[in-house]
């Protein structure tokens, strides 16, 4: 019986895929540069792996495998990652030759002419490119399961879902089929899959990671690329990569003054944490709760004083806010891509929940969008204010545990408006005011699954929260392999 066969409650098996060095990006770029490890016995295995291990998990969709050894023999650059292997996610950053899908039936067919800034500057850096990952359609969900290629599974208990929307980057790397993926987040898309597969994720300040060739930092401002992880000094090296500015970019933020990968080896002087107070209309799991009250014990340990505070915004207005900025941006997505093809939308382009947000946002007033960004800062003057008395803000990054798959259906149009919210209630308003965040893996629920932790701090302040989250893998090491 082959794995997808087999599946069932439990973690995946493993044990018939080669196994990758049991270490992590930076550790394996060090290897390759040892000479203890060659760089094409890296990515052979991590090929090797994804074929035994993404039957079960369908974590990768497209696969380049044979470009990517060519890469590996024609000489790869002398960067700092050489050789190690990677993962890009099929949402808003292309890699070229391969399917440009954004997990949608509607572009199933749209080739990426070249890469993305951020996948040329990973190449750059001597990283290897496998192929892409599954997300969901248009990254509108926070459980990867599109219609396109179906869900994926996470590696930790198969009958449950993975996250979203980078929900294949982040099966792939807690599986161990590559050490990091390229993530990106619009609503918590780095933080939730990060937090359900026990991973580091790490949500930049809006503007610091560059989306070009695709000009969508003003259309759809809330969103930021990153990556997953399964240590801090590798997103912080992956940030370093990422971070320079493209000249003309029209939104930035100042380079820090080290850097990042610096940052998150010198632990912070004493810092002032704010606990803000639950929100009242959505309940938090008790092990949720039991999980961040371990982690205030444990920034308390430290030497960091840590108080409760308010809650910092306003769900409702945090709603009115990035509603609008996603909404219009990927209204604007379908009819371009509608335009390029010279028809109309077709019965079965879009999922039954995308098309209720097309037909919404198609149809929306230019006042409300302005509204909509009015609302925007209203919510950055209102969570800045609590930075005026603390550092940093530790919150769940979910308030549930990790849900079975299924249980955000996009077919089930008023079961996702009931639904949906609840999952990016803490980790959205910081992609409305492009404030950084990050889930740290710090907690386990009784069956074993992960429990993640989201720190945020103000804007640009990357290396704040690096810095604090060396010093907590550092205290309380949480598990990097299955």
């Amino acid at each position: 019986m082959s794995q997808a066969d087999a599946v069932d409650r439990g973690r995946i098996d493993t044990s018939g895929a080669p196994s990758l060095p049991e270490t992590d990006a930076v550790g394996m770029a060090e290897l390759v540069r040892s000479g203890e490890v060659g760089a094409r016995e890296l990515v052979e295995t991590a090929i090797a792996r994804i074929e035994a291990l993404n039957p079960t998990l369908n974590a990768v969709v497209n696969e380049r495998f044979e470009q990517a050894l060519a890469e590996v023999d024609a000489g790869l650059p002398e960067g700092p990652l050489r050789g190690v292997p990677v993962l890009v996610k099929d949402l808003s950053m292309p890699v070229a030759g391969l399917p440009a899908t954004n997990g949608s039936r509607l572009f199933a067919d749209a080739i990426a002419p070249v890469d993305g800034e951020l996948v040329a500057r990973y190449k750059r850096a001597g990283m290897v490119v496998l192929g892409t990952t599954n997300s969901p359609e248009f990254g509108l969900n926070a459980s990867t399961e599109p219609l396109l290629h179906g869900p994926t599974r996470n590696p930790r208990d198969l009958a449950r879902s993975p996250g979203g929307s980078s929900g294949g980057s982040a099966a792939a790397v807690a599986a161990g089929m590559v050490p990091v993926a390229h993530a990106s987040d619009g609503g918590g898309s780095i933080r939730i899959p990060a937090s359900m597969n026990g991973l580091f994720g790490l949500k930049p300040s809006r503007g610091r990671v560059t989306p070009a060739p695709a000009p969508s930092v003003l259309a759809a401002p809330a969103s930021v690329h990153h990556a997953v992880t399964t240590t801090v000094r590798d997103s912080a090296v992956l940030l370093d990569i990422a971070s320079p500015v493209v000249p003309g970019t029209v939104i930035g933020i100042p380079a820090p003054a080290t850097s990042f990968l610096d940052a998150a080896m010198t632990a912070p002087q004493a810092l002032r944490i704010g606990v803000p107070d639950a929100f009242a209309d959505l309940a938090t799991d008790p092990q949720v709760q039991a999980a961040l009250d371990d982690a205030v014990a444990l920034c308390a340990s430290l030497g960091h004083v840590v108080e409760p505070m308010p809650t910092p915004f306003d769900r409702s207005l945090a709603a009115v806010a990035n509603a609008p900025l996603m909404g219009v941006a990927f209204a604007v997505a379908i009819q371009d891509r509608l335009a390029a093809l010279g028809r109309d939308l077709a019965e079965d382009d879009l999922e039954p929940f995308s098309r209720v947000l097309f037909g919404h946002y198609a149809q929306l007033p230019a006042s409300d969008l302005v509204r909509g960004l009015q609302a925007v800062q209203q919510l950055g003057w209102q969570i800045g204010a609590h930075f005026t008395q603390y550092d940093v803000m530790v919150m769940p990054t979910l308030a549930m545990r990790v849900p079975a798959l299924g249980v955000l259906d996009t077919s089930d149009v008023e079961g996702m408006y009931q639904r949906a919210g609840d999952f990016a209630a803490w980790t959205s308003a910081f992609n409305t005011t492009g404030m950084p965040g990050m889930s740290v893996p710090l907690g386990t629920d009784a069956d074993g699954l992960p429990i993640g932790v989201q720190f945020v701090a103000q804007m640009g302040q990357e290396d704040l929260l690096l810095s604090l989250a060396g010093q907590l893998e550092a205290a309380a090491p949480w598990q990097r392999h299955l």
